[in-house]
């Protein structure tokens, strides 16, 4: 009796590394990023000029931090068993606030009414979603179409290009310790946004809700306060992304700012193994999806192929 009390408990045979979550996306990363160094000349060459690190792979990681930060969010969106096309739009609208306000009322007035924009639009998708009970593709629907009409309203249609002042050009296109400013701030929301996740009881929530909202709802949980701050939270997370972008391009183009980022958003969290069903998601993977696609697009550009074939193949 005392020696089958001692036995050490087996344990379970590891899991292979190609059945780990992140194997796939990762292994994708990984081939596209072999055929554009193999095809591309250059492109795994990075150097160092005036303090800054340059190179592909660093431009491909800056140019998709914008849609890494609104994969954050709609992963959150996407676990409840919800969607949300304004994401571009939301972009729009607050890129648009901030290049209308930013000569005439300083930095920190136009990025609280560009964030604010994006908080507005959020607290108006996740009332139709969580209040009215309205399906989540028309809720956002609505917004995805009035609001680039009013992002095109502020600016009657044109674009507006920002002179000045030149702080509002460092979230965008600055750097710290010789990478881009985009870098860290992706790291720093996607840290938040991991640490909501995984130290309170907020991601088990949320998982809880996309596998089986009645069944929450019965536990105690309240699934329309869940909902509700999932979409105001990619709201935000599409007003920051709409900040970096009007600051790097140092204009307001209400017309194409963003346009179709929420289908790349959609497609980078399914790429990171995020289910459509709910549920199931990983905010690692998503960021891993966002690079997935950006590499794609930055290797068809370098082949000197026509940028209409980045569409067919994603």
């Amino acid at each position: 009796k005392d020696s089958v009390l001692t036995m050490p408990t087996p344990r379970a045979p590891a899991a292979p590394l190609w059945r780990h979550p992140l194997a796939r996306p990762l292994a994708a990363l990984a081939l596209l990023l072999a055929v554009a160094a193999v095809f591309v000349p250059g492109f795994l060459h990075l150097e160092i000029k005036d303090g800054h690190l340059y190179g592909s792979l660093v431009d491909i990681l800056h140019r998709a931090a914008p849609l890494m930060l609104a994969a954050l969010g709609m992963t959150l969106v996407i676990a409840t068993r919800g969607i949300d096309v304004s994401v571009g739009a939301v972009v729009a609208i607050a890129g648009t606030v901030a290049c209308v306000l930013v000569s005439s009322h300083g930095l920190a007035i136009a990025f609280a009414a560009a964030l604010g924009a994006a908080l507005l639009c959020g607290l108006w998708n996740g009332l139709l979603v969580s209040a009215l009970g309205l399906q989540p593709i028309i809720s956002t629907l609505i917004l995805m179409v009035a609001g680039r009409g009013l992002a095109q309203l502020l600016t009657d249609g044109q674009i507006i290009t920002v002179y000045e002042p030149a702080s509002f050009f460092w979230l965008g296109a600055g750097h710290l310790l010789g990478l881009p400013v985009s870098l860290f701030v992706v790291a720093l929301v996607a840290g938040l946004t991991a640490l909501l996740m995984q130290r309170t009881a907020l991601g088990l929530f949320i998982q809880t809700v996309g596998i089986n909202p009645v069944a929450a709802r019965l536990a105690g949980v309240r699934t329309a306060a869940i909902v509700f701050f999932v979409y105001v939270y990619c709201s935000l997370g599409a007003g920051l992304a709409g900040l970096m972008i009007s600051s790097n391009i140092k204009s307001a183009d209400a017309n194409n700012a963003g346009l179709l980022l929420e289908l790349d958003a959609i497609l980078a969290v399914t790429l990171g193994g995020g289910q459509l069903s709910g549920g199931k998601f990983s905010l690692a993977g998503s960021l891993i999806g966002a690079p997935i696609i950006q590499t794609l697009t930055s290797t068809i550009y370098a082949l000197g192929v026509t940028p209409q074939v980045t569409m067919v193949v994603k």
